[in-house]
């Protein structure tokens, strides 16, 4: 049966650790392995990191820039070169692809998430391989994914993907380590992602100098991922045709088991595409209400505001000691609630001084957290 299938590979497994360059064998791989899927009838989408590795290579830097205009100058001169050469490959085999660059305002803002799923649909349906990264060159600090984990993450949440795979430089999740803690145990199957803190699995840092995520920001991604119903697998970017054996059952890598998908595809734009501007403290009242009821969010069972933020924004939602239970857009900017929080709902018009919303956050605009 034909499948969504995003695949991220990471510059760890793009490149030659030791100078950058690009490791043309890998690709080659990879190309073919995707191409290979293509033809079965899958539909797919590769999320690739390397503009800024190669970029360095390219202008002759030893090091991963720190400043952010030089950061962004260096992946417009990478990120050209890295699109031609999985061009070059994948046009040998005549599979056609597509570039596309994000920034988080394309899924922040409603309008444009829509938009960019409706082109990636469009993109798979033609039979097109989407080959996306982030638009460095654009894209400022505050509104950045951060990383390409979870880019990826966010870009299956938004098609419905059935599969994540995140090809790196360790074959799966270990309870450490591997490379510092000769014992470490490897970890076949994740059902709930509270098990990698009962096991205390240690996620270390960057794997290489020209990276930047670590096994941190893939578990993040396998959060938002398997979140929004989509199963994940962390494995060796090294052997890309291992994608079309952990498809055909065999057991290789780390699986992450999907939650039940939220069939409200604005749901999943509120649960995965927003930054919170701000967070609300709950009494266990409204934190029952709503996890258990499935109520909206009522000016009385609000204690404590945190943040800054405008009516529509979106906030997180918290019990009394900090853990986010749900998230949600909220009807109220933040002064306006340090005015109605913990009030009834009738008090509004009178406190404000004009008729507002009963709810400060409606059951329709609110999403539950994993």
């Amino acid at each position: 049966m034909p499948q969504t299938i995003v695949v991220k590979i990471g510059t760890s497994s793009l490149t030659v650790p030791a100078t950058g360059n690009l490791a043309l064998s890998t690709i080659a791989t990879l190309v073919e392995t995707l191409t290979d899927l293509r033809r079965q009838g899958h539909r797919v989408v590769l999320v690739s990191s390397g503009a800024v590795g190669v970029g360095c290579a390219r202008l002759g830097l030893q090091e991963r820039p720190r400043s952010i205009a030089l950061k962004q100058a260096v992946a417009a001169v990478g990120q050209g070169r890295l699109i031609r050469v999985y061009d070059d490959f994948f046009t040998t085999l005549q599979q056609p692809i597509a570039q596309v660059l994000l920034t988080r305002t394309d899924l922040v803002q409603r309008s444009r998430y829509v938009n960019a799923y409706n082109t990636f649909q469009e993109l798979l349906r033609l039979g097109v391989v989407p080959v996306v990264n982030e638009n460095d060159t654009v894209a400022v600090e505050e509104l950045k994914f951060g990383d390409n984990d979870t880019l990826s993450a966010l870009v299956a949440s938004l098609i419905e993907a059935d599969w994540l795979f995140i090809l790196t430089d360790v074959d799966r999740l270990y309870s450490a380590d591997p490379r510092e803690v000769p014992d470490a145990q490897p970890i076949a199957l994740v059902q709930r992602l509270e098990q990698l803190t009962e096991l205390q699995v240690q996620t270390g840092g960057s794997g290489t100098s020209w990276g930047t995520g670590g096994m941190a920001t893939k578990i993040e991604a396998a959060r938002i991922a398997t979140g929004a119903g989509v199963r994940t697998v962390i494995t060796a970017g090294a052997y890309p045709r291992n994608i079309d054996k952990i498809l055909q059952g065999e057991p290789i890598g780390t699986q992450f088991e999907p939650q039940p998908r939220t069939d409200s595809a604005r749901k999943r734009w509120i649960a995965h595409g927003l930054i919170p501007a701000g967070k609300l403290f709950l009494d266990a009242g409204a934190v029952a209400a709503i996890c258990q009821l499935g109520k909206s969010l009522l000016p009385a069972g609000i204690t404590g505001i945190e943040g800054e933020f405008n009516a529509s924004d979106a906030v997180q939602l918290c019990d009394l000691s900090g853990r986010e239970m749900a998230r949600g857009l909220v009807n109220y900017s933040s002064p306006e609630l340090q005015r109605i929080r913990g009030r009834k709902s009738d008090e509004i018009s009178q406190i404000l001084g004009y008729a507002g919303a009963e709810t400060v956050v409606h059951r329709d605009n609110l999403v539950l957290s994993n």
